[in-house]
Parts: structure tokens; C-alpha cells; sequence
């Protein structure tokens, strides 16, 4: 039987390769390309102090972003397993770094990026029913309800898709995809009009920089505003083994993917400013918006519609890459079992699928967009950098490896300097409670690890039948399941 169909070689259940180069550079661009361009520059803005700076901050996140995929895309191909930073550290470093990072990742990071993403799908949607600048109590708890209430739709959607189908889910990646693109067309090419309109005077290099900041640990937070908007530049290598042909489109999905945010982003910032002025930006809450009604006239009611086509389109790609990660931890042993189990008929990994989507539901109850972003990218960048050494500390222990990509020493390298300073500037600068307890979070994995991980504590009559139940229930088996399962699903696809 081909790779490509719906058991393997040896009649398993597993998961297929169904995505092409298309689909990758539509996940990555679609997965990046969610709320933050539509939010983060004024917070880029606001703590860089000046025009000229906050681009130069883009650009640099967009830097960093193919530092660290291009890192990834040599590890991916070096190790072709699904699970990302999980796997990599685990052949590296050892079970507890790896531990660490999946039950940190899978239960924390992932979901809030799920729920972060979705709760602006929610403003946008909320905004006409109950306007955010309403003075009134009532409107703003009844503005925070209704849009707590579509971010619930919206993911509640997005899993069952991602659930019953992985054409499905890639098909609404690619479709979003270009709807986002379209939104940020109109705003990139309505800049270019007023740039040759002579509208330039906050891009002219020898004002743009005037006033910023002079604090060099204050751009640790700019940075995490930025790379908040450029977050997914390494999702593909958590899906690496449903890429058709690997070792050619990941690193092509990552090259083409990426330096094409760059330039959106850029473009996009700089047609902001040929609009707004950098107070105006700060003054308001959502710029695209903004921009739109001062540009669009009776049209501006297009841009929160292509704004919320964004953000389900980043939604999706986030539950499609983060619903594998605790289906491969736990198939590493590091999970339940349950979670590295994968649907006899859709042959999707739901339980992980399922996990995720609820973590991110229950997250939206306490809904702190700026908070999260911070928790989010120390902890991210905290294990990105682990992830950069490991792949260092690879070079001298495997020298003669195969690796179909192999970039450069001097990549890694500034990619880990960069990461070290991602996670010490903000410390420095401006400690906050939500990097103490990231730190408190990822260190209490230790406590799980320990007694259920490493001495393989189990609780009778609990786990097992409890496992039982909810395989039957959800309908799932073994992503190394025996042939009796295989008939079952072909039973079942012939009764379709």
C-alpha cells in the first residue's frame, strides 16, 4: 500500500501525507498571519518610542523568525518526526528538558495562542453589536460576553473540522489564506497610493527616528510584540511526518513562507503611517480599523470581516499543528495514552485534537490579552533557545549525521544569543508576574514527570478503565494498531 494511504506499509493505523508544498507555505503564512499584525504594532510602537524604530523591529523579528526556522528546517530534516522542539530536545537533551517543554507547550502555550487568537476574532465580531468605546457598563460587560461567546464558536468549529478531516482543515487554511492576504493587499496597496500621494512624512528617515528609546533591554518587550506576530514560523516541524516529500517542501515552505510575512508586515506598517499619525496609533484599538475608516469611506466595513477571516484562518492553523504535539509526547510515553491514539475512520489524532481545543475554551474565561502574549513569549523563546543549542550540541556529537539541510554555524549561534536575550531582557527591564509564573508553571512539570513519567505510577482502577471508556467513545486506537483495526476502518469507509 503507498505512504500516502490510510494505513501504513505494515496495515497500522497512522497518519498520512497529505500536505504538499502549497499547504506548507499556506500553514505557515496562514498559521503567522492571525491577529498580531492587526494589533502588535501599536504595543511595537509604543515601547520602541519612535516610527523608524518600530520598523526596525519588524524587520528583525522577521530576522529572527528565519534564523530560527532555518535552525528548524535542519533539525527537521536531520530528525523527520513529528512534535517539533519536543522531539529535537528529547534526542538531545534527555526526557525531562523534552517533558518540560511538551507539558508546558501542550497545556499552556499552544492553547492560549488558540484562545488569544480567537478572543480577537471575538472583538471583531462583537464590535458592530456593542461598540468597545461605549462608556456604559452595561455595553462592555454585554461586548465582553458576546465576544467571549464567538472566540467559543469559533474554536468549538475549527476542532470538529480538524477532527473529521485533514483535507478539510488544510482546504480552510488555504482558503483563509488568501482572504487574509486580500485584507492586507488592500491595506498595502492603499499606502503605496498615499506614499506616491506624498503622505511620507513620519517614513522619512531623518525624523522616523527622532525619540526612541535609548533602554536597551526596553525592545525585549517590543520584540516578544513583534515575534507575538510572527509566532508559527516553526509549525510545519510539528507535522513533519504528513509532509509529502519532507526534505524538500519544509525547508521551501519555510523559505518561501516567511520572507513573505517579512514584507507584508513591513509594507503594512509602513501604510499604517502614511495614514496614522504615531499618536493617533496609540490612541487607537484597532489600527486596521482605523486605517480603514479613514481610507475606505462607506466601504470600511470590509476590514473587520477580513480581519475575522484572518484570525479563524490563524485559529485553524494553530489547532491543525498543536492538536499533534501531545499526540506524539504521548506516544514517547510522556502523555496518556489516549492522547497518541488516532481516529480508525478519520484517521486524525483526536484526542490531541480535543485536549487542546478545550484548554483553549476554558482560557478565555480570564481573557488577558497583553499578559498572555508575555507569558507566551518567555516561555516560547525560553525553549526555542534550548531547541537552537540542541541543535549546536548536535554538530559536535553527531558530526557525521545525515543532514540533507545544513546551514551555517554562525545561524545557530546568533540564534541562541538572540534568545538569551529575549528571555533576560524583559527580566531585567520589566519584571513581571507572568514570567514568574511561567517559570513556576514549567518547573511543576517535575512534579508530574517524576511519579507518572519516570517510575511509571499508574492509579488502578482509574487510568485504565478510564482510557477504555473514553477510546471507545471517541471511536480511537493506537497509531500502531494491528490489523484488526485497519479492517474496521475499511469497513466503515466502504459503508460511506
Amino acid at each position: 500500500m503507498p505512504e500516502s494511504s490510510e494505513t501504513g506499509s505494515t496495515g497500522d493505523v497512522t497518519l498520512k501525507r497529505q500536505v504538499g508544498l502549497v499547504s506548507c507555505v499556506a500553514l505557515i503564512v496562514g498559521t503567522i498571519i492571525g491577529s498580531g499584525i492587526f494589533i502588535s504594532p501599536v504595543y511595537v510602537l509604543k515601547e520602541t518610542q519612535s516610527v523608524g524604530m518600530s520598523l526596525v523591529i519588524w524587520f528583525l523579528g522577521g530576522t529572527l523568525a528565519m534564523i530560527g526556522a532555518l535552525c528548524f528546517s535542519e533539525l527537521g530534516t536531520m530528525i523527520p518526526k513529528s512534535g517539533g522542539t519536543y522531539i529535537y530536545v528529547l534526542e538531545c537533551m534527555g526526557p525531562i528538558p523534552a517533558f518540560l517543554f511538551s507539558w508546558t507547550c501542550a497545556l499552556i502555550l499552544m492553547p492560549a495562542s488558540v484562545s488569544a487568537i480567537a478572543l480577537s476574532f471575538g472583538y471583531y465580531m462583537a464590535e458592530p453589536l456593542y461598540p468597545s468605546h461605549d462608556c456604559q457598563d452595561e455595553t462592555k460587560k454585554k461586548f465582553d460576553m458576546v465576544s467571549k461567546l464567538f472566540a467559543c464558536l469559533c474554536i468549538l468549529l475549527l476542532t470538529f473540522i480538524n477532527c473529521v478531516s485533514v483535507k478539510a482543515a488544510t482546504y480552510v487554511q488555504n482558503s483563509l489564506t488568501v482572504a487574509k492576504l486580500i485584507a492586507l493587499a488592500i491595506i498595502i496597496g492603499v499606502g503605496f497610493i498615499r506614499i506616491c500621494q506624498g503622505y511620507t512624512e513620519h517614513l522619512n528617515p531623518s525624523v522616523s527616528f527622532e525619540g526612541s528609546a535609548t533602554n536597551l533591554f526596553s525592545y525585549g518587550i517590543a520584540f516578544y510584540q513583534s515575534l507575538w506576530a510572527y509566532d508559527g514560523w516553526n509549525q510545519l516541524n510539528f507535522v513533519t511526518e504528513e509532509i509529502k516529500n519532507p526534505y524538500r517542501n519544509l525547508p521551501y515552505g519555510i523559505l518561501i513562507g516567511i520572507p513573505l510575512v517579512t514584507l507584508v508586515y513591513l509594507f503594512t506598517n509602513m501604510a499604517y503611517f502614511t495614514v496614522l499619525t504615531p499618536d493617533e496609533m496609540l490612541n487607537s484599538a484597532a489600527v486596521a480599523v482605523t486605517f480603514a475608516n479613514r481610507t475606505l469611506g462607506p466601504m470600511a466595513w470590509i476590514m473587520p470581516l477580513l480581519v475575522c477571516c484572518s484570525t479563524v484562518g490563524a485559529v485553524n492553523g494553530c489547532l491543525f499543528t498543536a492538536g499533534r504535539l501531545p499526540f506524539v509526547t504521548a506516544r514517547e510515553g510522556h502523555m496518556m495514552d489516549i492522547l497518541a491514539m488516532v481516529h480508525v475512520k478519520y484517521f486524525t489524532p483526536l484526542p490531541s485534537i480535543v485536549l487542546t481545543g478545550a484548554i483553549a475554551i476554558l482560557m478565555l474565561l480570564p481573557a488577558d490579552f497583553s499578559a498572555l502574549v508575555n507569558y507566551f513569549s518567555f516561555a516560547a523563546w525560553l525553549f526555542y533557545g534550548l531547541t537552537i543549542l540542541a541543535l549546536i550540541i548536535l554538530r559536535v556529537q553527531r558530526p557525521n549525521a545525515k543532514r540533507p539541510i545544513k546551514i551555517p554555524i554562525i545561524i545557530p549561534i546568533v540564534g541562541l544569543v538572540a534568545s538569551i536575550y529575549l528571555v533576560i531582557a524583559p527580566i531585567i527591564d520589566e519584571p513581571s508576574l507572568e514570567i514568574f509564573y511561567a517559570l513556576l508553571f514549567i518547573l511543576s512539570g517535575l512534579l508530574v514527570y517524576f511519579p507518572f513519567v519516570h517510575f511509571g505510577l499508574r492509579i488502578p482502577y482509574v487510568m485504565r478503565p478510564t482510557q477504555i471508556f473514553l477510546q471507545k467513545l471517541m471511536f480511537v486506537a493506537p497509531s500502531s494498531y494491528s490489523s484488526s483495526v485497519e479492517q474496521l476502518g475499511k469497513q466503515l469507509a466502504e459503508k460511506e
